[in-house]
């Protein structure tokens, strides 16, 4: 019996018209099922110290081994060999002690241009850009009033590719600047814009970018690129101004999709290093300096925008169930720099959690 036809008798026809990225939060039951499921494989999978598993794993020339990066923790829980088109394929672990997620081995940051070379902004203005500024859009509504007003503040916008985002931080004022690692990106992103510019590199780069004082730093789609994440954003805190946020929209490690589908997760990109939750987010916060955080769930952009039409009671269980699983397949969060920042964004609707000092 297909895995196909068992679904349509076990919920019913109803569910064949909700799209294929929602029916895990909707489908009665699928969340405890599915939150089982990944119990069950997190006790079954083998933890291994470091040097077994290096020698169990081949090593590209672009790559090296990893102890975790949140904990420090060598030993090893091999869980996921995602692959793809074009032949890719890579190994994902768990950290034992922390549950962090990250492909192992992973690329060495020299190397990590090599991803980014040539061809990657036909990637980001094709059939993935169609969505995106309506995704910013729900993105920075979520996080109001922080993206309402740009008028004499600084933004950055790290890995801004194209400068589909940076269009829109023209439009709401801000005095905004972009860096990617992709030079067609920076030149295609220099020809869109009015005001805003982008540059090619890192921030250190660009006297511009590297003196500072930025009231916003974004990271859309970004931190799960990153190879050496606590260099990164101990270096966007000091590019912060008091009052300062950093705002990161990433793939959610704790999703009901990766729970349900494994090393098939539309999260496990050729490009994807390391994978997130709200339980390790704050830690790497924490780590450089930041003060506190705070997330938004995020129940599907179709969903948000109205464009895909639940019945109430479905889109009920979906709300619900993103929210007592922490599962959405995004994950939003609101970084603060300082006490001025949660002070003057952390109102409303938003659950600060403070850092311990």
């Amino acid at each position: 019996m297909t895995k196909r036809l068992l679904g349509r008798l076990m919920y019913g026809k109803r569910y064949n018209r909700v799209p294929w990225g929602q029916r895990v939060y909707v489908r009665p039951g699928e969340r405890l099922i599915r939150e089982a499921q990944w119990k069950r494989l997190i006790r079954s999978a083998p933890v291994m110290a470091l040097a077994d598993y290096e020698r169990s794993r081949p090593l590209g020339e672009i790559e090296e081994f990893l102890s975790c990066m949140m904990c420090g923790e060598s030993r090893q829980q091999p869980l996921f060999e995602p692959t793809g088109g074009n032949g890719w394929r890579y190994h994902v672990v768990r950290c034992p002690s922390c549950g962090f997620l990250y492909r192992n081995p992973n690329v060495r940051p020299e190397r990590l241009g090599d991803l980014y070379a040539t061809g990657y902004n036909s990637f980001l203005t094709g059939k993935y850009a169609a969505n995106r500024q309506r995704r910013y859009d729900l993105t920075m509504k979520a996080f109001s009033p922080v993206f309402d007003e740009g008028k004499e503040r600084r933004l950055l916008d790290f890995g801004s590719g194209v400068g589909l985002f940076l269009e829109l931080a023209e439009q709401r004022g801000f005095e905004s600047f972009g860096v990617d690692l992709s030079p067609e990106s920076v030149a295609q992103a220099n020809e869109r814009l009015s005001k805003a510019r982008t540059f090619h590199g890192a921030p250190e780069d660009v006297p511009e970018i590297a003196a500072g004082g930025f009231d916003v730093i974004t990271l859309w789609s970004v931190l799960a690129h990153l190879p050496r994440p606590l260099d990164d954003f101990a270096k966007f805190r000091s590019l912060l101004a008091p009052g300062g946020v950093l705002l990161i929209l990433t793939v959610n490690a704790r999703s009901l999709l990766l729970k349900a589908y494994g090393s098939e997760w539309s999260g496990f990109t050729k490009n994807h290093l390391m994978f997130y939750s709200s339980e390790t987010v704050p830690t790497l916060l924490r780590r450089t300096g930041f003060a506190g955080v705070a997330f938004a769930p995020h129940y599907g952009d179709t969903i948000e925008a109205g464009t895909t039409a639940l019945p109430e009671d479905l889109r009920r269980r979906l709300r619900r169930n993103v929210e007592l699983s922490d599962g959405g397949n995004m994950m939003r969060v609101l970084a603060f720099a300082d006490e001025e920042a949660i002070g003057r964004w952390g109102g409303g609707p938003l659950t600060v959690h403070r850092f311990d000092t």
